[in-house]
């Protein structure tokens, strides 16, 4: 992991141990008393974590979650409200389906949205972001030939 200052001018990197894992591209979220967690997409066909109490200077060993992951993107938002939303392929092979998750503490999570599922097809690197006004913007690859956009509302 890399951090900077809030000038972008002076970076340090910390090492982040993958205990013998494949991942990479961590999505980042933010919880109560300075805690970070980090998910990954990973080779293991599940997401990995890793957490940081002390805003990030060190973490703790990458570790495998319970949830699926076929080697593809993810990624993921810490509201405002304190909940944190997952946007990923819930699914060990292929990239046909594509799943909103709400989580309140990052370790068990629950299905919010469908967003697609189909016998066959392609939806991956997905992004994620809160916008001002509250509302959720998801964009995502669909079947590699457009990017696909959501906007949410949610209650």
């Amino acid at each position: 992991m890399e951090q900077s200052d809030q000038n972008l001018s002076h970076w340090e990197k910390m090492a982040i141990d993958n205990n013998g894992l494949n991942a990479i591209q961590p999505t980042i979220l933010f919880h109560k008393d300075d805690k970070i967690q980090i998910l990954c997409r990973s080779k293991e066909k599940k997401i990995a974590e890793s957490w940081s109490t002390d805003q990030g200077k060190t973490w703790s060993p990458l570790q495998l979650t319970n949830f699926p992951n076929n080697n593809s993107g993810i990624d993921a938002v810490t509201l405002k409200n304190g909940m944190h939303l997952l946007i990923c392929n819930p699914i060990e092979k292929g990239r046909n389906k594509l799943a909103l998750f709400a989580s309140p503490d990052g370790k068990e999570w629950s299905e919010l949205a469908v967003l697609e599922d189909q016998p066959k097809g392609e939806f991956s690197y997905p992004a994620i972001i809160q916008g001002e006004d509250g509302t959720i913007h998801i964009t995502y690859t669909w079947n590699r030939e457009k990017i696909k956009y959501v906007h949410l509302k949610l209650q």
